[in-house]
């Protein structure tokens, strides 16, 4: 498919034009009802991949697991199979695929037997060096199960020399590089740990004194949990019958935490950094209509992820906010499309514009990012259809010029519009009156810090500036394939 192209047998390319979250983990150790908590939590992180869910549990003599295609909802609301999960020691995983496609072989936790016991695992993230230990550990005999990359640290686990399980564990992460959250369920352990530069999230809650390990707090908020702590960048918490205790094993580095939390994947009653992501996202909108102002009637979302931006560009600009677009939430992946084409069919079955706030005004469109341009380009006619006088849009983040290869999907720089065009080229390219991004710099104030400081603590923030925090491994070894793309669906 091109850039313009329109793939007419599915409504996959309904999400090709946002990029996909990465995936959630969750864990929970000394709770009767380990299991039900740990459906719950994956339920809150839902939004973090809606491809597949696992959950394995412990019951003090065995481990049991459960692992489905599909969403939390579809298969772990059933009593029977709650039931099945027994023990009161858990960890759970939502997978969107960056790394290895769709199968169940590849739904998480990952688990093995390993010399001491068993071990289960679950990751959020992208090793980038991935690959490269995979063809070392298999020209040595290793025998793979998995297109994962999260199996590489069970290799790397299993031949560790190292006496004890969390020594050994150790061992594995100094040999991979990349992003990462994790969370380990082994026979008297709960393991999390997070890479060095704290890329992916994890914090730290406790419930009934059972301690819990998640991607976001908003799996805290769903089972009543209270938030104790985020788990720093490059350390590793170790959960027992006795308490809790950390581990630092890397040299201290500044921490870099990936800024698309806050401008798209985190949920917006989630807490990242100390900070409310839904209150950022809203300085985001306000710092928005500071730098990029137009000359119009009204500010309207792109649901559901524009909403709060366009409550701060409402409030900053002084313009009245109307919700001029109406999205069904209940699109799949695919859809029957009738034998007579409709125009633009596939978009107006997630979005359809309300004719009373659009018709004869000038509108200020706000999104929180433009990676392709597809669905943007055919709601921004939409809204021409519909009366639109004049149609602005507005994107709360910069525009994203480089590919992701931490755990974010993202096309291949041809494909992404901000790579290809300059921002006149965007703006015909999507037909709009006049297109506008937020700065780096607008970024970095909506979130507190202000001036140009040189101490400011970095994100993440390559997709916009190219500068690749990590060693990109397999791709300078030429063994990096394309992560799943937004281009095609996962077989």
């Amino acid at each position: 498919m091109t850039m313009d192209g329109e793939d007419t047998t599915s409504l996959v390319w309904l999400h090709q034009d946002k990029l996909r979250e990465e995936c959630g983990v969750f864990g929970i150790f000394g709770h009767k009802e380990a299991a039900t908590l740990c459906v719950l939590g994956l339920h809150a992180l839902q939004h973090r991949g809606q491809e597949a869910a696992g959950i394995v549990t412990f019951d003090g003599k065995r481990f049991h697991t459960e692992r489905r295609l599909g969403l939390v909802g579809d298969h772990f609301t059933d009593k029977p199979v709650v039931d099945e999960l027994k023990g009161d020691c858990a960890i759970g995983h939502v997978r969107y695929s960056t790394a290895g496609e769709t199968i169940m072989r590849n739904v998480q936790p990952l688990f093995a037997d390993l010399n001491g016991g068993g071990f289960a695992l679950a990751h959020n993230g992208n090793l980038t060096n991935a690959l490269t230990i995979r063809r070392q550990l298999v020209e040595t005999g290793a025998i793979y199960q998995s297109t994962s990359d999260t199996e590489v640290i069970l290799h790397l686990v299993a031949r560790s020399q190292r006496p004890r399980i969390v020594e050994r564990f150790i061992d594995a992460l100094r040999q991979i590089e990349g992003a990462y959250s994790l969370v380990c369920l082994t026979n008297k352990k709960l393991i999390g740990a997070r890479d060095p530069l704290g890329i992916r999230p994890l914090v730290l809650g406790q419930i009934d004194g059972a301690y819990v390990l998640a991607s976001e707090t908003c799996a805290f908020d769903i089972i009543g949990a209270r938030f104790i702590r985020e788990i720093e960048n490059g350390e590793v918490v170790v959960i027992t019958r006795d308490g809790i205790e950390s581990h630092r094993p890397f040299p201290k580095l500044p921490e870099r935490p990936c800024i698309f939390e806050y401008i798209y994947f985190a949920r917006p009653d989630s807490v990242v950094g100390g900070r409310s992501v839904y209150e950022v996202r809203k300085n985001f909108g306000k710092r928005l209509a500071i730098e990029a102002p137009a000359d119009a009637d009204v500010v309207i979302p792109i649901p559901d992820s524009g909403v709060p931006a366009a409550i701060g560009y409402s409030m900053g600009s002084g313009l009245p906010l109307e919700l001029g677009i109406i999205r069904n939430h209940y699109v799949g992946r695919t859809f029957i499309e009738p034998e007579q084409r409709i125009r633009a069919f596939g978009v107006k079955l997630k979005h359809n514009p309300t004719a009373a706030a659009v018709q004869g005004k000038r509108l200020i469109l706000i999104d929180d990012s433009l990676v392709r341009g597809t669905t943007s380009t055919k709601i921004v006619q939409m809204m021409f259809d519909k009366g639109a006088r004049e149609v602005h849009m507005r994107i709360a983040c910069p525009p994203i010029m480089h590919p992701d290869y931490y755990g974010i999907d993202t096309p291949d720089k041809h494909s992404l519009l901000a790579a290809n065009y300059d921002i006149e080229g965007m703006r015909k390219y999507l037909g709009c009156n006049s297109l506008a991004f937020l700065s780096i710099e607008g970024i970095y104030q909506a979130i507190g810090y202000s001036g140009r400081d040189p101490n400011w603590p970095q994100f993440t923030d390559h997709c916009f500036t190219g500068d690749y925090p990590t060693p990109l491994t397999d791709l300078r070894e030429r063994v990096l394939p394309r992560q799943l793309s937004l281009l095609a669906e996962a077989s």
